[in-house]
């Protein structure tokens, strides 16, 4: 049964389609995974290549099948489950020899791994009955890495049946999450993203999935994606009264990530997860009184102990000391690796030339961008087939994309029915709007290129698996959109799944760039920039001024951080003589941006 990861890192979801079948590359080497599963065509696409794979007929789930969505995607996470049950056994059944898999499962594991150091001894001793045994032993305890799902929140369009009325429990999320309870998943978690949803935590509430087993333990657990402490407190509690325990909270950088980022005012990730260290165990507490009261009312159950809460760290992290630092001073359970593993054939979907322009990625060519639908800023490589497919719309005075999934459409300004702000409906009537106004020209350029930059992310995400397995997803429609981190620009080369582990516990270095900021320095520079680009947004728009209690907790909290870096104890030398240079400049750049900004009020 698997319980405790024996890897401390994990492969956070990238996309729809980079991660779409992550499992069944690195589970059975122990290693975790999220899979996005809010593009159920995507996910029927994936369930048609899967079974010719292992020797069984694909039968399509067809949309006038009731409830088609759900179960398309618990059908496909019960073929993931399968394939990696079947390829952990054979694993298992490997001989000890080079190249082999299991060779490759154990070689892998960090090396303050007991488990490692036993294989290390056992290859060691020469044959004997003593060497079988430790043989036997390690082969009993391998164990595969976690399946788990994402389910972004805001991502919960309803759907209308043919009269025109929402579905009962039938919205994106909603099914999504059924589709996920529905499945044989154990010992599994769902992550839950972009904040609080209520309409899907009142059903997450009825799913008993999510109740304790009889061992004490889930065999399906609930994960929180926070960028900060307070969202982590009020999300907890919101769910503990329901009786639901988060097992996990996942706190990612607010700016230094990939796909949309959900930036804080200021607040930066050291003292982020400082707050969590210094207040991890009251807020156990915290949950676990509201919980247990929850669970009396609800099952006339309760519990002496709190069930295990972890916590988690990814966005930006590129070195092995940055990871060891997250694990040994902030006592953070494991660490999430994303944007790296994109350049891991092994580990990741990536189409042939996406992966070289992400290869190719310098700073230019990653941008905040407002690309996306939702209105979220959006981490966005340029260059893809999506944005050279854009611009040629976009020049032949058709912009716009056809809206074929409409995951996205949430948009009701000109229509009664929800439409996305991608598609070619909205633009075209977005455009009659703005040109009707008589703005001046500098805020119509600015509103018209914000209105073009919207591409289409439910296929522009997905057809890196169509390309990678020679399948159609759309008709016409094949072009990729992908959204890395900033850390791409940092590794630049195609490597195999063990060199970036290896990589990641400090045993290998295939970082391009020595002169990369740390991962801290990194996220404040970011900030910067937004910072400078909401200043100029908002004189533009003649909101500045109406802003300055915003504007001068930004500036408060921004030095606050830069305060507390300088104080950072437990870093090498060299790396704190460099973040101490770094923050000079940044603090001189912010000193002169503060003094603008109160001339400005003045």
């Amino acid at each position: 049964m698997y319980q405790n990861p024996y890897h401390k890192f994990h492969i956070p979801v990238m996309g729809l389609a980079y991660t779409i079948d992550s499992p069944i590359k690195v589970a059975r080497f122990g290693i975790s995974s999220v899979m996005s599963i809010v593009e159920d065509r995507l996910i029927e696409m994936m369930r048609s290549h899967y079974y010719p794979t292992i020797n069984q007929p694909y039968v399509p789930i067809n949309t006038d099948v009731e409830d088609y969505r759900a179960k398309r995607i618990t059908d496909y996470l019960n073929l993931v489950n399968t394939i990696v049950t079947q390829q952990v056994e054979k694993l298992k059944h490997a001989a000890f020899e080079a190249g082999s898999e299991i060779v490759k499962y154990f070689e892998m594991l960090p090396d303050d791994s007991t488990l490692k150091q036993l294989y290390q001894q056992m290859m060691q001793t020469g044959e004997s009955h003593e060497k079988t045994k430790m043989e036997q032993f390690l082969r009993d305890h391998i164990k595969p890495g976690r399946i788990d799902v994402n389910i972004m929140t805001k991502l919960d369009r309803n759907i209308y049946d043919k009269n025109g009325v929402p579905v009962p429990d039938g919205s994106d999320a909603i099914t999504a999450l059924r589709g996920y309870v529905n499945s044989d998943l154990t010992h599994s978690s769902v992550v839950f993203s972009a904040g609080l949803n209520p309409r899907l935590y009142n059903y997450l509430e009825q799913c008993k999935q999510f109740d304790v087993n009889d061992d004490g333990g889930f065999d399906k657990k609930v994960i929180i994606k926070v960028s900060d402490y307070r969202s982590a407190l009020i999300q907890g509690k919101y769910l503990a009264k329901k009786g639901i325990w988060v097992s996990e909270f996942r706190v990612e950088s607010g700016l230094n990530c990939g796909g949309h980022a959900f930036a804080t005012d200021g607040y930066l990730m050291g003292p982020i997860l400082e707050e969590f260290k210094l207040n991890r165990q009251e807020l156990t507490d915290i949950l676990f009184e509201i919980y247990n009261a929850a669970q009396l009312k609800k099952n006339n159950k309760q519990f002496k102990y709190p069930p295990e809460i972890l916590f988690t760290v990814q966005g930006g992290i590129g070195t092995h000391e940055e990871d060891a630092y997250l694990h040994n001073h902030y006592k953070f359970d494991s660490t999430g690796w994303g944007t790296p593993f994109l350049m891991v054939p092994e580990a990741t979907t990536v189409d042939e030339p996406t992966l070289k322009l992400l290869a190719a990625a310098k700073d230019k060519d990653v941008k905040l961008s407002h690309n996306s639908p939702l209105g979220v800023r959006f981490h966005y490589l340029k260059g893809t087939s999506s944005e050279v497919e854009k611009y040629e719309r976009i020049s032949v005075g058709n912009p716009g994309s056809p809206c074929t999934e409409k995951h996205l459409s949430f948009n009701t300004e000109f229509t009664t029915e929800p439409i996305c702000t991608a598609s070619k409906k909205y633009i075209k009537l977005k455009m009659e709007q703005l040109n009707s106004l008589n703005l001046p020209p500098v805020a119509l350029q600015k509103q018209v290129s914000e209105l073009l930059d919207k591409e289409c992310l439910c296929v522009g995400l997905s057809n890196s698996a169509a390309i990678n397995y020679d399948k159609v997803l759309v008709k016409k429609l094949d072009a990729v959109t992908v959204c890395p981190g900033p850390n791409i620009v940092n590794f630049s080369k195609v490597v195999s799944l063990s060199t970036m582990v290896d990589h990641i516990y400090g045993r290998d270095n295939v970082m391009m760039h020595t002169n990369r900021p740390h991962m801290f320095i990194a996220e404040l520079y970011l900030y910067i920039d937004y910072l400078k680009e909401l200043i100029q947004d908002d004189i533009e728009t003649d909101q500045f001024e109406k802003k300055q209690k915003f504007y001068s907790t930004f500036f408060q909290n921004l030095r606050s951080g830069i305060n507390y870096y300088k104080e950072m104890p437990g870093l090498s030398v060299g790396t704190k003589s460099r973040m101490l240079k770094d923050l000079e400049r940044i603090t001189v750049e912010l000193d002169s941006l503060n003094y603008q900004h109160e001339i400005m009020v003045k």
